[in-house]
């Protein structure tokens, strides 16, 4: 039986000779029941196909499965949901044609169909998880501008207030703590802490250290001793950051983990806002002001230590454990009937034995190397970087960092930059919402490509409105293009870069793929902190604001050629989106998506139509919860795929 050639990563064919391997992992059928050649090969998925593990299995074989896997996971009391939960994995659109001792009752077709028609109908328990995940991500926020009301006072009395290198130097390093102590330590503790401790020991880790260090930090009386608090803080930040998006994505149904997930990024923006609020409410408390402002970050870290002993553990984690009574309990309390906890639990599972087989078992050390060497996992670990890092390069820290002081360069006094800098805040809140309904609907990579260039010109027109005469002209037009910066930032890359690197790493590398990714994030925050007081004394207001205008139009780019989009796959589905070589995604953006994009929106010709990239199997339907797009076909004419949102790259597609 012929076998499909060796390919290269690139996607180029290395070998032409024919043998008998099945395509996946060497020496190893992917899919118990599915002939050799029908095979999805997890490392170089040349024809982009998103697969269901258990389509093709006879009814008879996938019960015989059903069995032996209750029984060996000790699992035999609920053999009969289980056997009912595989065959509408199996076959997600046709539940209601499940017949004989399997056929689902009224209460249990209405809760697959709630799930479709009335998605955000959920369990208390999944609330109060996305809650807690929405305290941490607020302590976050409220740590990072700390600082930024302080900073116009502290260096003063620290001694490192002047104009000399080493006092701007010696700044910049004390604001950047919290991220050289996350990229450099709290990151990478965030794999072997998670492994012995689950995801809820984590949070309750990390917290401890969003605690105490800041409150430290509030009574410090040089340099180095703010810069010990804040780097100590850093480690909880990094640890937190690593995991709280993991644990919200993992809990998530996938049809609305989108917009669950990113609450991370919404609240730790309301974090951002409240900060501001706070510096300006202690203006007027005197010497103690800016104590004041370090110190009160310690406040959501009080709820967030209380709130997660209530909160599940993530039913995957127990999973990977092999502890699957206790993912059980876990996931009956986020869904809302035992058929979805059976369904989901087995599906998951039968996707799970996949990336056991290419993966394998392996130490941290050895993870972290396979981040770059097995391509599935380096294709994810390319795209989350390019995000995580696209967040610094956008240029949304210099204002989060300096805004205070940009503000007084502007030309206003200490009260009226403060004030301003609330209004950031408050923009970088209030429009976080809009992604509540766009990133499961326009994805991730859409609202990316479109959100870009509005950042480049608005950071490029304050720049310029800088060298105005002084005077309420030149400052009011400073602040409406600061805010319309803030308000494209925030539904775009304000809320991707965190949702989409807890989702796109196999379960495997899940841990310390997200360390990598936050650490990216964090270490180049902490260079940025660093340098901006240089970068701002050497090339000025508009000088700066334009290098980064520069980075943002860089960052379209890299998002262009490397980001494929999640948006409505399970976490398990993604291992087939990553599977496709980056040569061949790319290749498709150049060919297909450009020319598509330029008669479209640039010729207004509504008859173009573009080609999908990504084709679903037939029967892979979607597993309400686990919201899997539409049901369809592997093969499809030219002229059927037509993409929305502008630039998505062949994903929502009509009549797949």
């Amino acid at each position: 039986m012929p076998d499909s050639p060796t390919i290269s990563d690139t996607g180029t064919t290395g070998n032409e000779k024919l043998s008998s391997e099945p395509r996946g992992a060497t020496g190893h059928h992917l899919e118990i029941g599915r002939s050799a050649d029908d095979h999805v090969d997890l490392n170089a998925n040349l024809e982009a196909r998103i697969k269901n593990p258990l389509e093709g299995i006879p009814r008879d074989q996938l019960m015989l499965r059903v069995e032996a896997f209750c029984e060996e996971k000790g699992l035999a009391q609920h053999v009969q949901l289980f056997r009912k939960g595989a065959l509408v994995a199996q076959n997600p659109d046709d539940y209601d044609r499940i017949d004989g001792t399997e056929a689902l009752d009224e209460a249990e077709k209405k809760a697959l169909r709630d799930e479709v028609e009335h998605k955000w109908r959920l369990p208390a328990k999944l609330f109060l998880t996305i809650a807690t995940c929405s305290i941490g991500a607020a302590v976050q926020g409220w740590d990072q501008t700390g600082t930024n009301g302080a900073n116009i006072f502290f260096p003063d009395i620290y001694g490192i207030g002047g104009t000399s290198t080493r006092d701007k130097l010696l700044l910049g390093l004390v604001n950047a703590g919290p991220y050289l102590g996350s990229a450099l330590c709290g990151c990478w503790l965030s794999d072997p802490i998670n492994n012995l401790w689950g995801r809820r020991g984590v949070i309750f880790f990390s917290a401890h250290f969003c605690l105490w260090p800041v409150i430290g930090s509030a009574f410090c009386h040089t340099w180095w001793e703010q810069l010990i608090c804040r780097l100590f803080m850093g480690v909880g930040m990094g640890v937190k950051a690593s995991t709280v998006p993991i644990y919200a994505a993992e809990n998530s149904p996938a049809s609305i983990r989108g917009a669950l997930v990113m609450s991370w990024q919404m609240w730790t923006a309301f974090g951002i806002m409240l900060g501001t609020a706070f510096n300006l409410a202690v203006w007027s408390a005197g010497d103690i002001n800016w104590r004041l402002m370090l110190g009160a970050p310690f406040i959501p870290a009080v709820p967030l230590l209380v709130l997660i002993y209530f909160c599940p553990e993530s039913p995957r984690w127990y999973m990977k454990k092999n502890r699957y009574g206790k993912a059980w309990d876990a996931m009956i309390r986020l869904r809302n009937h035992p058929i979805q906890v059976a369904r989901d639990i087995f599906y998951i599972h039968s996707q799970l034995e996949l990336e056991e087989q290419l993966l394998r078992n392996s130490w941290y050390f050895q993870r972290m190397a396979e981040l770059f060497t097995i391509p599935r996992v380096r294709r994810a670990t390319l795209a989350a970087f390019t995000v995580m890092i696209a967040q610094q390069m956008c240029g949304i820290n210099i204002i989060a960092f300096y805004s205070t002081t940009i503000f007084k360069d502007a030309g206003q006094d200490d009260y009226q930059a403060l004030l301003a800098s609330f209004g950031f805040g408050l923009v970088n809140w209030l429009f976080a919402f809009p992604a509540f309904w766009t990133i499961d609907t326009f994805g991730r990579r859409s609202l990316l490509l479109f959100t870009f260039p509005q950042m480049t010109w608005t950071l490029l027109a304050a720049g310029l409105c800088t060298l105005l005469e002084q005077g309420t002209a030149r400052t009011a037009l400073v602040a409406l293009f600061v805010y319309l910066f803030a308000a494209f930032y925030s539904p775009g890359e304000g809320p991707v870069p965190f949702t989409y690197s807890a989702e796109v790493f196999p379960l495997s590398h899940r841990e310390v793929g997200m360390g990598f990714s936050v650490a990216t994030c964090l270490f180049w925050a902490a260079v940025l902190g660093m340098t901006f007081p240089f970068l701002l004394e050497s090339l000025g207001t508009v000088g700066a604001f334009g290098l980064y205008a520069g980075f943002n139009a860089l960052a379209l780019v890299m998002i262009f050629f490397w980001v494929p989009e999640t948006k409505q796959k399970t976490l398990e589905e993604l291992d087939y989106v990553f599977a496709v070589p980056t040569r061949k995604f790319a290749g498709y953006q150049v060919r297909h998506v450009l020319p598509w994009w330029f008669k479209r929106w640039v010729l207004w010709r509504r008859e173009a139509k573009l080609r999908p990239l990504y084709m679903m199997d037939h029967h892979q339907g979607r597993v309400g919860g686990e919201g899997r797009l539409g049901s369809g076909t592997n093969t499809l004419p030219e002229t059927e795929g037509e993409v929305k949102g502008g630039g998505v790259g062949g994903e929502t597609v009509k009549g797949i």
